[in-house]
């Protein structure tokens, strides 16, 4: 084992230690079981050599009483070994997956960057299971059946010490081929999470994006694309199952042709040192019964291969840094009710994880008074998604520093910061859940909604009639993402969200785009609802909708080029000007 693999179970022994006492009690019925293996052939001696002289026939009746209670005291031992085992792995179970979800809810915005949801949902759902299972099958086989194979053996030396040399032959050979498979189970287990990875990915897409498979017949193309990544982690899975699969038949192998060299030396001892039936029948019986526990503890290799992969992504995925730093939190600021004033001083931004790419942003200056309403527009990659993105700190601008309030942003509690913010997208995201939770999103439980505010902000959102429609009104679940409303509607209950949260600032990044014109104009009434008395950043395609904004700001290639109303920039006849011409023009 490298010292890799060690730091792993070194890991996971540190989860088992807070459940010491109940794996002490599932080790003590462990041993019962295994002392109760090794009973049955140590009955067996007198019971052939003294029973069938006649010798225990005035007290055969103790030979099935004591079978009966020795098979009862068996059973009972390993129900509890088992029960107790397996409330500390669920125990642990719950306490890893607590600890991955809380790695990925504090995760940077760069982690989920350049992670796939489907290897994170594989981690946090099934890789932790693989996990366990190491701890299970280590703790039952390392133990159980190890305590077994020792009292076995030290009975067969007191039997025959010779006879007990040969068997024990058969140790190292076993340990020899194990170490030979141990290296190619590794590689094959690694190969196999990431093709597990990948063919949930697949699954993912074609879930998601089911319309656009269906109107462009791509049904055959994902389908090829599934069985491509399916056929090659059969093809691993049938290679990891043929590797792991060698050690019982080659275990059973050798165990046979020790089991042969010794049924020889045993009959010519017969012959020269007199060894009674008894005596042999009980040897030959420990020795059966220790191929067994021998035959778990060599089949360990494979689940502990697998459970060693999974731990290494598991801990990876745990080691994630936190968003914020929590030795630093306690020197920040806290920030209760922001005033809405923003300042990005001489502001840079690089994606810096992509060589080569130019900087997103650079020497942005820009001074944003409270209340004050700012468009950004621009050429498509100009920055204005960027732009937006450094004030909730998913992002940290690579020079310059940014102001709320006159505080650096990075010098408040990263809590509070985005107390003070409420984000309204084109690409809206509603979990399923009640009408309700969804305009508190962040309310601790049902009992945390204040039902009254959340009919006025569906009502400010013009929702009312909706809401009056559907048989439990605020109660009534939206499905999927919402698939159970309407695209105007969904927009709507987002802005709605927002308005309960009553934030001082607004970042609005095409809320309107994708509306009809109904729509539309339903979902500029609830903006206008919601914009009144808040800092708001306008992020818009559609020129028309921020012609009214206090102030508009042209990003082209990372800069501002342009700054200043409406009727200013038409007058200037710049870049502004120019996409205003051909935006009316199109219409």
């Amino acid at each position: 084992m490298n010292a890799q693999d060690r730091t792993a179970l070194n890991r996971l022994i540190t989860y088992l230690k807070p459940h010491i006492n109940l794996i002490v009690g599932s080790l003590l019925a462990m041993a019962v079981v295994a002392a109760a293996e090794t009973s049955i052939p140590a009955l067996m001696k007198p019971l052939l050599d003294r029973g069938f002289t006649g010798q225990l026939n005035s007290k055969l009746w103790q030979v099935p009483v004591f079978l009966v209670g020795l098979a009862l005291v068996r059973s009972l031992a390993q129900f509890l070994s088992n029960y107790l085992l397996t409330r500390v792995i669920n125990s642990v179970l719950l306490k890893l997956r607590a600890q991955m979800f809380q790695t990925l809810l504090n995760a940077s915005t760069t982690f989920f960057q350049k992670n796939s949801a489907s290897t994170l949902i594989n981690g946090v759902v099934f890789e932790v299971n693989n996990v366990l299972s190491v701890m299970g099958t280590m703790l039952i086989s390392l133990v159980r059946d190890s305590l077994t194979v020792v009292g076995l053996i030290g009975y067969l030396i007191y039997l025959n010490w010779q006879l007990t040399l040969v068997v024990l032959v058969i140790f190292p050979v076993i340990a020899f081929i194990m170490s030979k498979i141990n290296r190619r189970l590794r590689s094959l287990n690694r190969e196999q999470q990431t093709l597990t990875s990948d063919l949930a990915y697949i699954v993912e897409e074609a879930a998601a994006g089911y319309k656009i498979v269906k109107v462009h017949g791509a049904e055959e193309y994902e389908m090829s694309r599934f069985m491509q990544k399916a056929e090659r982690l059969r093809q691993f899975a049938l290679k990891s199952a043929v590797a792991g699969g060698l050690n019982q038949p080659i275990t059973q192998l050798i165990a046979s042709m020790a089991l042969s060299v010794v049924l020889v030396i045993a009959l010519m001892q017969s012959a020269t040192e007199g060894t009674t039936v008894g005596g042999f029948a009980a040897f030959i019986t420990a020795m059966m019964l220790v191929i067994s526990p021998l035959k778990h503890l060599a089949d360990i290799n494979q689940p502990l291969q697998r459970g060693l992969t999974a731990a290494e992504m598991i801990f990876a995925l745990m080691d994630q840094p936190f968003e914020e730093d929590q030795d630093r939190k306690q020197s920040m600021k806290p920030l209760n009710k922001a005033k809405g004033a923003i300042r990005f001083d001489d502001v840079g931004f690089s994606y810096q994880q992509e060589a080569g790419r130019q900087d997103a942003l650079s020497n942005i200056n820009l001074n944003i008074k409270p209340g004050e309403v700012v468009a950004f527009v621009g050429p498509s990659g100009g920055g204005k998604s960027t732009l937006v993105n450094l004030l909730p700190r998913f992002f940290k601008p690579t020079s310059g520093h940014i102001y709320l309030d006159d505080i650096p942003l990075e010098d408040i509690v990263l809590a509070d910061v985005r107390r003070q913010i409420a984000f309204v997208s084109q690409d809206v995201i509603l979990f399923n859940d009640t009408i309700a939770a969804n305009v508190a999103y962040g309310a601790n439980g049902p009992a945390g909604v204040d039902r009254g505010r959340a009919i006025e902000a569906l009502e400010a959102a013009n929702l009312s009639a909706m809401i009056k429609e559907l048989p439990e009104g605020i109660d009534s679940m939206v499905g999927d993402n919402g698939n159970r409303l309407s695209g105007g509607q969904r927009q709507r209950l987002a802005i709605a969200r927002a308005i309960y949260k009553d934030a001082s600032i607004l970042i609005l990044d095409e809320a309107t785009s994708a509306l009809d014109s109904e729509s539309e104009r339903q979902v500029q009434e609830a903006l206008d609802t919601l914009m009144a008395n808040r800092t708001t950043l306008v992020i818009a395609h559609r020129l028309s909708t921020i012609e009214h904004a206090d102030r508009i700001v042209v990003l082209e290639h990372g800069k501002i080029v342009e700054n200043g109303s409406h009727e200013d920039l038409i007058k200037h006849d710049g870049l502004y000007a120019n996409l205003h011409r051909i935006q009316f023009s199109n219409a």
